[in-house]
């Protein structure tokens, strides 16, 4: 068995604690569809900034209209989790307070609504294009089955968390109809199993021996084992990107030979998080710390911004 720590470690930040007494059940449900997640969304738009399309007004469309999509399924995927991790969750310390696990939302009305918001969200991707809703259908399939059975599959949760990230920028490119780059791929992937991973050691360390009663695949990892599978794919995200920026197949894709000066901003982000997961003891929710981290908030910003200057101005050439 799995050694880990026995003392819980206080995580704040770790995700927002709704209260959720005295509200209306559409309330109850706008909570459990957890909008504060959907920034993970927001990963639909690289395939417009990526692909040279930024300034193109029916592209931004297309692309905000896919993002909306998502926002719809990844919302009904995380209703459909709770439902069915709702007697686990009411061991955890932050997740008890949700609204299925507190009892506030009944689990049948819960699954009524995600399944008529996957109907909506579906039939609009369709109307958008054939090829997003292709998209849609297998990230859908993929989470839910991730929620029934993979889970629980020691390595397997965790690629498969990463493989809905890379879902996501696969429909951001596909709705734009723009080429989707192979090494573009590799790093949403190596940066998702990251976040991943990070998430999966917060939980040890915040749940202590109580890890195991709320997460079985808990047992399988310990934190030495989870951080030498986080260096090993911390230093695969840096050579990744370094090499997509530096290469010259970029260069002539992306209309600029300089990606490399965003380099710097790669490296300060992912050390300003390990320092965040190790030092003060966070990583539970990736979005909670871009919401609270100034630092780390600044560092995308300033990421996007230089990007987006050297694909679409003349200091990138």
């Amino acid at each position: 068995m799995a050694r880990r720590s026995s003392t819980p470690v206080a995580a704040p930040t770790a995700e927002p604690r709704p209260e959720t007494g005295g509200r209306s059940t559409f309330s109850l449900l706008a909570i459990s569809l957890r909008p504060e997640q959907w920034t993970k969304n927001l990963l639909l738009f690289a395939g417009v900034l990526f692909g040279g399309r930024l300034l193109e007004l029916d592209a931004v469309l297309l692309a905000t209209a896919a993002f909306a999509v998502f926002c719809g399924l990844s919302g009904a995927v995380y209703v459909f989790n709770d439902v069915s991790d709702r007697d686990a969750d009411r061991q955890h310390p932050l997740k008890r307070t949700r609204p299925i696990a507190a009892g506030d939302l009944p689990a049948p009305a819960a699954l009524l609504a995600a399944a008529a918001i996957t109907a909506v969200a579906m039939t609009g991707a369709l109307l958008v294009s054939p090829a997003l809703a292709g998209v849609a259908a297998g990230y859908a399939g993929l989470l839910l089955l991730y929620s029934v059975a993979l889970k629980h599959v020691v390595i397997i949760d965790v690629l498969t968390i990463a493989g809905g990230f890379v879902l996501r920028a696969v429909a951001g490119a596909v709705v734009v109809s723009v080429p989707i780059g192979s090494w573009l791929l590799v790093c949403t992937t190596l940066l998702a199993l990251f976040l991943a991973l990070s998430k999966r050691r917060h939980e040890l360390l915040l749940l202590g021996e109580g890890a195991v009663d709320h997460r079985r695949i808990l047992d399988e990892y310990s934190p030495y084992l989870l951080d030498q599978m986080i260096a090993v794919v911390t230093a695969s995200t840096l050579i990744a990107y370094t090499v997509y920026a530096t290469s010259a197949d970029t260069a002539l894709r992306l209309g600029t030979a300089r990606l490399g000066l965003t380099i710097p901003f790669v490296l300060y982000g992912i050390f300003r998080y390990l320092y965040l997961v190790h030092q003060k003891r966070e990583g539970g929710s990736p979005v909670a710390l871009l919401a609270t981290d100034r630092p780390l908030l600044a560092c995308v910003a300033l990421w996007v911004g230089a990007v987006a200057v050297l694909m679409y101005s003349p200091l990138g050439n």
